[in-house]
């Protein structure tokens, strides 16, 4: 599903009446009848795919993220996928004023970069990789976000996914690797967890050869199946969804 399907980013267009108009054939920006609405919701809708246009043309992704639903920012998802961040990050607890941020990988095209503490793991490192049109995480509303916000002081205002609560309007609950094989994702190194994570981390500060290396590998992997999941999900969004 594509920004173009959409009507709800109108004021005063909800999902009863963007699915009238699906029904009617009004599916896209380019068939909409002014005829299927009143007047006043008309008027607006035409005013919104004016502007629209220009916005997606120049490729405004928070344009339509100030516009759509947070729970429906999915559909914005077709359009600028190949400028979607997929991260995750690591970190020695819960607390931000208290832990630390160990690891964080990105995903973004094909390509994943992991930046660590003590080495390139910087602010403006940070905000270099989180430059994208749209930003995917796993419960990263609640976590990973502010969590990178207090510990860097940054202000990630770019339209984020949380794919955990995308995840959920297809019927998959749980954490990211309780879902994984649901949709088919098999993990190299299924016995690790979050906790592992911690204790890798520590070894590291130990001097212990190769965690390091596993923790990188673990938060990459985090990265690159969110990607995988979120492919899934919006798939069965869409079909969910979309009145063809």
């Amino acid at each position: 599903m594509r920004i173009e399907n959409s009507f709800i980013p109108v004021s005063g267009v909800g999902e009863t009446t963007e699915r009238n108009l699906w029904a009617a054939g009004v599916t896209n920006w380019d068939s909409f009848d002014p005829s299927h609405v009143g007047p006043t919701t008309g008027e607006r809708i035409e005013a919104f795919i004016d502007t629209a246009r220009d916005r997606l043309d120049r490729e405004d992704s928070r344009f339509f993220g100030e516009r759509f639903p947070s729970s429906e920012l999915w559909r914005c998802y077709e359009n600028f996928r190949d400028d979607t961040v997929f991260f995750d990050i690591e970190t020695t607890g819960l607390s931000p004023g208290r832990d630390d941020v160990t690891t964080v990988s990105f995903h973004r095209d094909g390509d994943t970069t992991t930046l660590v503490r003590g080495d390139d793991l910087t602010a403006g490192n940070l905000r270099e990789q989180l430059d994208g049109s749209l930003l995917v995480t796993f419960n990263g509303a609640s976590f990973d976000v502010p969590f990178l916000e207090e510990s860097f002081d940054l202000d990630i205002d770019t339209p984020h996914i949380d794919a955990m609560y995308a995840a959920k309007k297809v019927g998959l609950s749980g954490g990211l690797k309780a879902i994984e094989p649901e949709v088919g994702i098999e993990r190299d190194r299924p016995d690790i967890s979050g906790r592992d994570a911690v204790r890798l981390w520590r070894e590291h500060e130990r001097g212990k050869d190769g965690s390091l290396e596993t923790l990188v590998s673990y938060n990459r992997e985090d990265t690159v199946n969110l990607k995988t999941l979120l492919d899934e999900v919006t798939d069965r969004l869409h079909d969910q969804t979309f009145v063809e």
